[in-house]
């Protein structure tokens, strides 16, 4: 058996991976091991170079070993791995992230998009004293047990939107409904306003593919958390400094009562954050009593990373880049689906975009799994023999860089033509 190579890696982590999605089960074959990146590109133990969109997941905004973030690393090492105290730089960042969220008036630092989304929802049902919670089928909030009732992401890969291992008595505490759908919002409420803690929300569906809210949609859910006194969760693990600095809130201009951040937040290392208005917060232990800790809360590195990151993109120049790239990409991109009459549909929001093999328009999960899974899956190969990497699930994201040159884009616009015209030959 090979040394470093996968089958190899299957006899000591469970399916070879530590993250469902990485094992390439939903699109076959096996994936490549990544040795290191830079820049755009990932490279295995062969020297192989993959262009890459996947980018972590979306963390890698300003691409893979960013110069000022290893820096960030470099520099903090020096002074100490980790605490368990508190340190003046947890108080920087979370500074920082108050001035680019304005509802976010107190924070609270984790390691994951995961945690930060928990604990929201445990402080949404701590402040208002309710138990129930309403998310938007296909919707991907991490795997808490609450979350994983018709999720995204993972579960809308393996098509086990409902895992093993929760209890039912958990499930029916959450409510799920179609996403862009209003009616169905009200009717919920209708039925069940006086004991609905929280709407979690993606503001911007990543995690079914990216799916952009309806102009009114946001709003709807603004006005029925206000009129029957839930709280509005913002899960913008992926579109919080993706989509604007701002994240959703300053795009659409809508304000949560809580938003759960992560992933670029973090500059690629494990952190994550959530936060809301004062009156909210002060539920939270020590000064109230939600309980919530983590004993790598506030790592020195990853908050070094966190400060690093965000002092290059609050001037807003890389968001100005990045729409000029994703421009130059996904504007001949359609119009060459266009022209060929593809069943095939490019949704985008800023940045992210997804590739979707359906016919029609994309407005919820119901409609994302109508996709054919088996194309995308022939697409996929195609790129990757192509090196380029696209997320290997229809279901996902795929994410542009600082990283990516024009010449990186022409070279995917090129090799995303040859694939589709594989694939509908």
């Amino acid at each position: 058996m090979k040394k470093n190579s996968f089958s190899e890696a299957k006899r000591y982590l469970v399916g070879g991976v530590n993250s469902p999605v990485r094992a390439f089960k939903a699109v076959g074959g096996e994936p490549f091991l990544v040795a290191s990146g830079k820049g755009s590109r990932l490279y295995d133990g062969d020297g192989n170079a993959y262009l890459d969109y996947v980018m972590s997941w979306g963390a890698n905004i300003l691409g893979h070993a960013a110069p000022e973030i290893v820096s960030a690393i470099n520099r903090a090492a020096g002074q100490g791995i980790s605490f368990g105290a508190p340190t003046w730089s947890e108080a920087e960042l979370a500074r920082m992230i108050r001035e680019a969220f304005p509802s976010m008036e107190k924070v609270r630092l984790v390691s994951s998009g995961t945690e930060a989304v928990m604990s929201a929802v445990r402080l949404a049902r701590g402040a208002t004293g309710r138990k129930k919670i309403v998310k938007f089928i296909g919707g991907y909030h991490g795997h808490a047990d609450g979350f994983l009732v018709k999720a995204g992401s993972g579960g809308a890969t393996f098509g086990i939107p409902d895992s093993k291992g929760v209890p039912e008595e958990v499930a029916r505490l959450t409510l799920a409904i179609p996403y862009n759908h209003e009616e169905e919002a009200e009717k919920i409420f209708k039925a069940h306003g006086d004991e609905i803690a929280c709407v979690l929300a993606e503001p911007v569906a990543a995690n079914m593919g990216v799916v952009v809210p309806e102009e009114s949609f946001l709003q709807k859910l603004r006005d029925l958390c206000n009129h029957y006194g839930a709280l509005l969760v913002f899960d913008e693990v992926i579109t919080g400094f993706r989509i604007a600095y701002g994240g959703a809130q300053e795009l659409f201009g809508i304000e949560a009562d809580l938003t759960c951040l992560g992933k670029i937040l973090g500059g690629g290392l494990p952190l994550a954050a959530f936060g809301g208005r004062d009156e909210i917060m002060c539920h939270l232990a020590p000064e109230g009593p939600v309980y919530q800790a983590g004993t790598l809360s506030g790592n020195p590195l990853a908050v070094a990373c966190g400060i690093a990151v965000l002092n290059i993109l609050r001037s807003g120049e890389v968001y100005r880049e990045l729409a000029r790239k994703s421009e130059s990409l996904l504007g001949p991109l359609s119009d060459y689906v266009t022209k060929k009459s593809y069943p095939v549909r490019i949704r985008a929001c800023a940045s992210l975009f997804t590739v979707f093999f359906a016919p029609d328009e994309i407005r919820n999960f119901s409609d994302a799994q109508k996709s054919d899974t088996e194309k995308y899956a022939a697409f996929f190969h195609g790129l990757l023999k192509q090196g380029v990497f696209f997320p290997p699930s229809q279901f996902e994201s795929c994410f542009i860089s600082r990283g990516h040159s024009s010449q990186d884009l022409s070279i995917t616009l090129d090799a995303v033509r040859k694939s589709l015209e594989f694939v509908f030959k």
